[in-house]
């Protein structure tokens, strides 16, 4: 039955799949302990999940590190097409002077904890991620903007600047 699935559809099966046992995490954790313990156990269970992940994503990839720009964007698009689903909206512009510009066109989180009713207190996951993502992988960079709280609630939108900085070769 499942040969009769895509790699695709698979894909989005799964992701969903995972998502919404993230949700349920959550929302499990929050009717125990509250949103400030639930966000600082949800970041953690992001950073301590972080270094197998990437480690998984480098072999999958065929790769061992990222040491400059141009492996850092293999890495991102390679492990993004794996991990990314439909129902996730954002897009990202690789620029050339070294930076990478990410924007939220639709966040699910955001959506998620707004149903939840704590998203005016949410520290978004979402980018943790990626932030966790590079220091498990030894990139150095800067991000602008870098909120605390989601910033899609607060701001109205949501992006990031990422610029990175590698050693001279």
């Amino acid at each position: 039955m499942t040969d009769q699935l895509s790699a695709e559809e698979v894909k989005q099966l799964l992701t969903r799949c995972w998502m919404t046992h993230d949700a349920m995490w959550f929302v499990s954790a929050l009717s125990e302990v509250g949103i400030a313990a639930t966000n600082k156990i949800n970041k953690n269970a992001i950073r301590a999940m972080s270094g197998l992940e990437v480690a998984r994503y480098l072999k999958a990839l065929g790769m061992s590190g990222v040491k400059d720009f141009d492996q850092l964007r293999s890495f991102f698009e390679g492990a993004m097409s794996l991990a990314i689903g439909d129902f996730m909206k954002f897009k990202w512009e690789w620029r050339p002077e070294g930076s990478l510009y990410v924007e939220l066109e639709k966040c699910f989180a955001h959506d998620g904890i707004r149903r939840m009713g704590v998203i005016s207190e949410y520290e978004c996951g979402i980018f943790e991620r990626i932030y966790a993502w590079l220091d498990v992988l030894n990139v150095k960079y800067t991000v602008e903007p870098r909120p605390l709280l989601c910033m899609m609630h607060h701001e109205g939108h949501c992006c990031r600047h990422f610029k990175f900085t590698f050693p001279e070769a």
